[in-house]
């Protein structure tokens, strides 16, 4: 395997006339699955990614002894990795270590009440009967409802391509009988009475970049996805899962190149031909596959070819999902204190619907927030100095295509003593006097870092106008030869959702001509 800083002259040496070259742009989780994918169907696979390290959004930062995930902390369908290392005729539990977590979360809420949930069926319904014993009922209803919207729109929509109008119209009697119509909320909310079950109900989709009044009630299946596979930790964080990726790409003879930014994609007789990238060297490739983010993709990396569909314009009136502020943050001798806080917490705001209106609707930066607290270092110590903690805390907060944009120049200081506030009243007493390291990242962080559009946090939002078809779809509308992957094409973001847009990518990629591939990989790959 070659993992350099730079492009090799070798690499800007290859055959333009070589069918079984093949290169992905940018080195994400979807960008890797798919560089796998594609080494398993025989194809010689070159992966380009800006960064210094493989990972994408999943990547992470070293600071005092502190390892930080920078992204997605958990895995929900360890099945879904699975499968993939089994399409490249490899055993993913020998590569990654997955740890169970129980409980998967607490929640706290703002009038002092909690809910722990749990795998346990017996725990959780007496957890329900402790906070409102009414909605008992109502809360396995909406199980029920769950898992019939995970075999529906996860294990079957979601595993297949979608970018056929037709494979859209032939599914909508069955949008319509499960109410895809209402809302993640507004389904919680017929189900269960109690406001604290209806946000721990429908918070999910906050988690893949949607406003939980306005996006599809298909995603309520999320709560099944909890329910049925469980809620993991990958030991050495999600890093560890993107170096064991970069591992296979390499025995499957791959290549990553770290530090090599891709300025435009090719064009020639009519099809995607290669990358040239901002150092000016062009490499050629019969597949190009897209792990920028789709808007990134089409107004940026295919700016000079004509579009019929994500134009300039259309990429401007989509709904993109809301942005993030994340504090990364070490405390020194901390690893006996809060014994009460977990792996993962969330601390809800006094505010639900109105607050979700300030990020999404009203674009307003607000004075309250809800957290997502992450605290690797009680599963893992690896992440941080003997005695210590590592933290990770994320606030969701408004994109910047806002018409009242936030300055984060001259929020980011004040928001994070917010933040700091919040955490000290709620969560974490005592924590100013034991912060060691401090990062933050902002929006414009997603911007910069990521080339995320509007600095949003999980690319275009999930509603219902802007999923399946009407997401950019895995083959490309715009240019033969060109796929994308990643959280802005189909099925969407989310770690099983990036895993899964390389799976789809499988079905849609044929066979590298010359590559030789066993017949059982093949079927595999696919």
């Amino acid at each position: 395997m070659q993992n350099t800083s730079r492009p090799s002259a070798s690499l800007a040496a290859s055959d333009p006339a070589d069918p079984d070259q093949a290169i992905v742009i940018g080195a994400g989780l979807g960008g890797l699955a798919s560089a796998m994918r594609l080494g398993a169907k025989g194809y010689r696979v070159t992966v380009l990614d800006r960064l210094d390290r493989a990972g994408g959004r999943g990547s992470s930062l070293s600071q005092g002894g502190h390892r930080f995930d920078l992204g997605p902390t958990i895995v929900t369908v360890p099945q879904g990795l699975r499968d993939l290392w089994a399409a490249c005729g490899r055993d993913f539990d020998a590569d990654v270590t997955l740890k169970p977590l129980d409980p998967f979360y607490e929640i706290r809420f703002a009038d002092g009440e909690t809910f722990t949930a749990r795998q346990d069926d017996a725990a959780i319904k007496a957890e329900v009967a402790r906070i409102s014993p009414g909605d008992s009922k109502g809360y396995a209803q909406f199980l029920k409802d769950s898992e019939a919207r995970y075999w529906f729109g996860y294990e079957d929509l979601g595993r297949k391509p979608m970018h056929k109008i037709w494979d859209t119209l032939k599914v909508i009697p069955k949008f319509a009988m499960l109410r895809a119509d209402r809302s993640v909320y507004a389904h919680a909310s017929a189900r269960v009475k109690d406001e604290h079950l209806r946000f721990a109900l429908s918070f999910h989709p906050l988690f893949i970049g949607g406003d939980p009044f306005n996006v599809t009630s298909m995603y309520i299946l999320v709560s099944h996805l909890e329910k049925a596979f469980g809620v993991h930790y990958a030991m050495g964080g999600v890093q560890a899962i993107a170096d064991a990726m970069v591992r296979v790409i390499g025995a499957q003879g791959g290549t990553v190149v770290q530090g090599a930014e891709v300025d435009e994609i090719t064009i020639a007789a009519g099809r995607a031909s290669g990358v040239r990238l901002v150092s000016g060297e062009t490499l050629p490739a019969a597949v190009v596959v897209s792990n920028a983010d789709a808007g990134h993709t089409y107004d940026r990396l295919l700016r000079n070819a004509p579009k019929k569909r994500w134009t300039p314009a259309k990429l401007k009136r989509a709904r993109w999902s809301m942005g993030l502020y994340v504090w990364y943050f070490g405390t020194k001798g901390t690893a006996g204190m809060w014994r009460d806080v977990g792996h993962h917490s969330i601390v809800v705001g006094p505010r639900y619907r109105e607050h979700i209106k300030d990020i999404f609707i009203r674009g307003k930066l607000a004075g309250d927030m809800s957290l997502y607290v992450h605290r690797p270092s009680v599963t893992d110590p690896s992440c941080a100095p003997k005695g210590d903690d590592t933290f990770y805390v994320l606030s969701p907060v408004p994109h910047l295509g806002h018409d009242n944009g936030v300055d984060w120049a001259a929020e980011e200081e004040p928001y994070r003593a917010k933040m700091l506030k919040v955490l000290e009243e709620r969560l974490l007493p005592g924590l100013t006097g034991r912060v060691s390291e401090s990062l933050t990242f902002t929006p414009e962080t997603f911007r910069d870092r990521y080339l995320s559009p509007y600095g949003a946090g999980f690319s275009i939002e999930p509603r219902i106008l802007q999923s399946a078809w009407f997401r950019p779809h895995n083959i490309s509308e715009e240019l033969p030869g060109l796929y994308l992957a990643g959280a802005g094409t189909h099925p969407g973001a989310g770690l099983p959702g990036v895993i899964g847009t390389a799976e789809v990518l499988g079905r849609l990629v044929p066979d590298a001509p010359g590559g030789a591939v066993p017949a059982a990989l093949r079927i595999a790959a696919e």
